[in-house]
């Protein structure tokens, strides 16, 4: 434990709402798996491709600006690292989504965890919940 986000990760949170950027930031600290962010602010075109290969399911992704009141993205994806390498193994992710949970509960930010979906599990997929707070 105790990791901390790189340059990378960090270019990958400009545009993303902060509060989601203060749940990735607290969540790095507490996970027992060290993670990156692989994608914060995504476009129009983007997520076109990301439907057409079937590794998303909508036009209106939170990771999208404007798709919400708060004009900015409330979306972000992550990867596991282990040994500095990427990981997708399926059993990291409840793991990384836990540190998240903690995160988000310590702070009273509301996320939502796209491994917790029933129809479409995404395990690297961290949101804000939509409600009274958020779009």
């Amino acid at each position: 434990m105790g990791y901390k986000l790189g340059t990378a990760s960090e270019a990958k949170l400009v545009g993303v709402h902060p509060d989601l950027v203060k749940v990735v930031r607290r969540a790095i600290e507490l996970s027992a798996i060290d993670f990156r962010v692989t994608e914060g602010v995504r476009t129009i075109e983007r997520q076109r491709q990301l439907v057409a290969k079937g590794a998303s399911q909508t036009l209106r992704s939170r990771h999208i600006p404007g798709t919400n009141r708060s004009g900015k993205a409330e979306a972000v994806d992550v990867v596991a690292l282990v040994g500095g390498k990427v990981a997708w193994d399926w059993p990291l992710y409840p793991r990384i989504a836990a540190a998240f949970k903690e995160a988000a509960e310590d702070l009273d930010i509301p996320i939502v965890w796209g491994g917790d979906w029933v129809n479409f599990r995404d395990g690297p997929h961290f949101e804000l919940k939509r409600g009274n707070r958020y779009g």
